[in-house]
């Protein structure tokens, strides 16, 4: 610790390892504490001894669970768009040489359909990601499935940034259009509306109707392409969890001499007269630095504010959701209009075949933003979707956002990990702070060589 560096992070999460192992790359001296005994934060994955502590100090699990070798379970539920922001920093980086994936099964959005003379009411239907999935869904009629497919052939063809249309329907300008216009020149119903918006397009709520269309259309193409990547799912899940992620660019940085302490308290940051961060402070010791990058936990309070909370739900099942085709790893959304909330609630589903759970069992995280002073009976309908449960372990926290970018005192705190089910809301902001922190744009392009690696 009583050494100088360019750069401490405190707290291994993602985005703080990301950052952490670039700065390292580019030949920053890097030190990097957790107060933890486990790399990842709030990203780690825990084996079901270290999950029971957790959540239920003094208890041991029951034996039938099996070994802790077994088990890597999840604190933040997240999957990878198979071509989004994440994988190419990962492939840009090189860490992914470090992971194994596999592709999760299927995706599937909540929407009700009343029975009918020959069919029982439904509830759960996958998400067609291209037009030709659209034509074969059971979401939509026939005349909706025609105009859902011309949508999607328009949104695969869009060029992000140029006003460019559908050969068949009128220019959209990117910037002045809204999406809400774009929905109603192609007629779509307002079902089909608030799955491609909710499960495609991954919006939490509907603001993005009236704003410009550009960023949405760019979002549905991002899932239409990851489809196309490996088929059935446009998302992608490392073997043995999540952990590996913030484990592989801690490696990183390691091989770039950064300098790793684990189980190390963090006691406050000093600063020099001018303001800005000279150390950061651990028991009798001073790491002496230029600048501090940390998760809000070790920020002092008024670094960040609370937006909102969160309420996450660990189920430990032995079998797959039903109406599911008994897929080993999913995502279910229920959007906000079906439970008539403001936001959306999520299943992650992920499984043995991970590697992340004994032999035939199953995880699943139910997640969401709370909305009122009850979190746990906002998501009993998500709850009543996963069968019979063996084990829940419930965590509600704040959702929490820098009050400033950093550059006053060279203190940059990330976000509190949101609700979401995807990883690209946090990759953007690692892009967002490498700007901030560096001056620079993070150049993500891949060299053919590297992309075939």
């Amino acid at each position: 610790m009583d050494e100088e560096y360019d750069v401490v992070v405190c707290g291994t999460g993602l985005k703080e390892c990301i950052l952490s192992g670039l700065l390292s790359v580019h030949g920053k001296k890097v030190l990097h504490i957790d107060r933890n005994n486990y790399y990842g934060g709030d990203c780690a994955s825990l084996n079901i001894t270290n999950l029971w502590e957790r959540f239920r100090p003094g208890e041991k699990p029951d034996p039938k669970y099996g070994a802790n070798r077994d088990w890597n379970v999840d604190l933040i539920p997240k999957f990878v768009m198979a071509s989004g922001q994440l994988v190419k920093i990962l492939l840009k980086t090189r860490v992914s040489r470090y992971l194994e994936w596999k592709s999760v099964e299927g995706t599937y959005v909540y929407q009700y359909q009343e029975a009918g003379f020959f069919s029982g009411a439904k509830y759960i239907h996958k998400v067609p990601g291209t037009a030709n999935e659209a034509l074969s869904s059971s979401l939509m009629s026939l005349l909706e499935k025609n105009r859902c497919k011309n949508f999607f052939m328009f949104a695969q063809g869009w060029e992000e940034g140029a006003a460019l249309g559908h050969p068949s329907f009128q220019s959209f300008d990117p910037n002045r259009h809204t999406m809400k216009q774009v929905y109603e020149k192609f007629g779509l119903q307002p079902d089909t509306i608030d799955y491609v918006g909710h499960a495609v397009a991954l919006y939490n709520d509907d603001s993005y109707l009236n704003q410009a269309c550009g960023p949405t259309i760019s979002k549905i193409k991002l899932y239409m392409n990851s489809v196309l990547m490996y088929g059935g799912s446009p998302f992608i899940y490392p073997i043995f969890g999540l952990g590996g992620l913030p484990e592989g660019f801690s490696r990183l940085s390691a091989i770039h001499r950064g300098t790793y302490m684990l189980a190390k308290p963090c006691d406050g940051f000093e600063f020099g007269p001018d303001g800005k961060v000279i150390g950061v402070r651990s028991g009798e010791e001073v790491a002496k630095c230029k600048m501090v990058i940390c998760d809000p936990s070790y920020a002092n309070p008024a670094k960040s504010r609370v937006v909102g909370r969160s309420i996450r739900v660990i189920c430990l099942l032995n079998h797959p959701i039903e109406n599911t085709n008994n897929s080993l790893s999913t995502q279910i959304i229920i959007p906000q209009k079906q439970l008539r909330r403001n936001s959306d609630i999520y299943i992650s589903m992920v499984s043995w075949a991970h590697n992340v759970a004994a032999k035939d069992m199953y995880i699943a995280i139910v997640s969401a933003t709370c909305e009122t002073d009850n979190p746990e009976r906002e998501i009993e309908p998500a709850m009543g979707l996963l069968g019979p449960i063996l084990e829940k372990f419930v965590s509600i926290g704040d959702i929490r956002v820098p009050v400033d970018a950093g550059e006053g005192d060279n203190v940059f705190v990330t976000e509190s990990y949101d609700a979401t089910s995807h990883f690209e809301s946090a990759s953007n902001e690692v892009v967002r702070m490498w700007k901030t922190i560096t001056g620079e744009e993070l150049d993500l392009n891949v060299l053919p060589e590297e992309e075939d690696q």
